[in-house]
């Protein structure tokens, strides 16, 4: 994956919909000239005349209004604040991905991202406290978008709108889905406002260096977002899908991509059986560490006497 790609890692689908709308929003004076170029026909940017107008209008919004307020707001709010911030937004974030595990029969996925949400929503004190971390319990990016594309519809061309920043035709639907699953989404406005100040602040530096290394700011935001929703559609298997839509057509590649899960559909059906078992035995050590307490205190009430 590219640079960029390795920080998407570190951001929800959600979160990074909304870097990648800020992404869209650089260009300043990079970005004029490149008006005057010529644009190369791409076949999955039909539309890049108007979204290049619509990355100048983002660029303006967040050079005038986002940029200031999350700088404002990551010179007073201290580092473990904008961590639990991040941790609690992730945390919620957790029930679209076990929906959409299940819906891309990842089984064994779904019994671990469900584990990592309620360690975090319990010990971890409603997610601000990334506990399930220490635990081995690794953050899983899935998407109502990637279910899509596991069952086969094509990922359409892409664009840019206002305010929102890059999407692809198949993304829209699976944002729609994935925003009514949230909870987060059901929450005041500036419970809202915070998870997008936060996320924004923290995008500072990535958005910077978008800026400053690359030649053209929307090839490059396109190229990195087109890469990286196919690196999470694929698990990660980025360089097949390019040969698939390259080779075969996006609709031939996005069906292999639904013969692969479904004949690994028995094998994550076991899976999800040992991962259970797993369960069970961490559960029964939680219980046995509990008697062991209430034994030691017992202990102590009669020493007391």
């Amino acid at each position: 994956m590219s640079i960029f790609g390795n920080f998407c890692k570190h951001y929800s689908s959600q979160q990074m919909f909304v870097v990648l709308a800020l992404a869209g929003t650089i260009g300043g004076c990079a970005t004029a000239s490149v008006e005057d170029q010529k644009i190369v026909a791409n076949k999955a940017d039909p539309y890049e005349r108007v979204n290049r107008k619509v990355f100048n209008f983002n660029d303006k919004l967040d050079n005038y209004v986002a940029e200031p307020i999350a700088q404002g707001y990551k010179a007073i709010t201290p580092d473990f604040v904008q961590t639990g911030v991040f941790n609690f937004y992730n945390n919620l974030k957790n029930i679209n991905v076990v929906l959409n595990d299940v819906l891309q029969a990842k089984f064994s996925q779904g019994a671990e991202d469900t584990g990592r949400f309620m360690v975090n929503s319990t010990l971890g004190l409603l997610g601000v406290v990334d506990v399930a971390k220490k635990l081995g319990l690794e953050q899983n990016d899935e998407d109502f978008e990637q279910t899509l594309a596991v069952w086969g519809v094509p990922r359409g061309p892409y664009m840019v709108l206002p305010l929102l920043g890059p999407v692809t035709a198949r993304g829209i639907p699976g944002a729609v889905f994935d925003t009514a699953a949230n909870p987060s989404s059901y929450v005041g406005a500036p419970v809202q406002l915070m998870s997008v100040l936060n996320t924004r602040a923290n995008a500072e530096g990535s958005l910077k260096f978008i800026d400053e290394a690359a030649l053209d700011p929307y090839v490059f935001t396109r190229e990195s977002f087109l890469q990286w929703r196919n690196g999470l559609a694929t698990d990660g298997k980025s360089s097949e899908t390019a040969d698939f839509e390259d080779d075969l057509g996006e609709e031939s590649s996005s069906k292999t991509l639904a013969d692969f899960n479904r004949k690994g559909f028995a094998g994550e059906a076991q899976k999800f059986t040992d991962v259970s078992k797993s369960f069970t035995s961490v559960e029964q050590s939680f219980e046995n560490t509990a008697k062991s307490f209430q034994n030691a205190a017992d202990k102590l009430e009669k020493l007391k006497k």
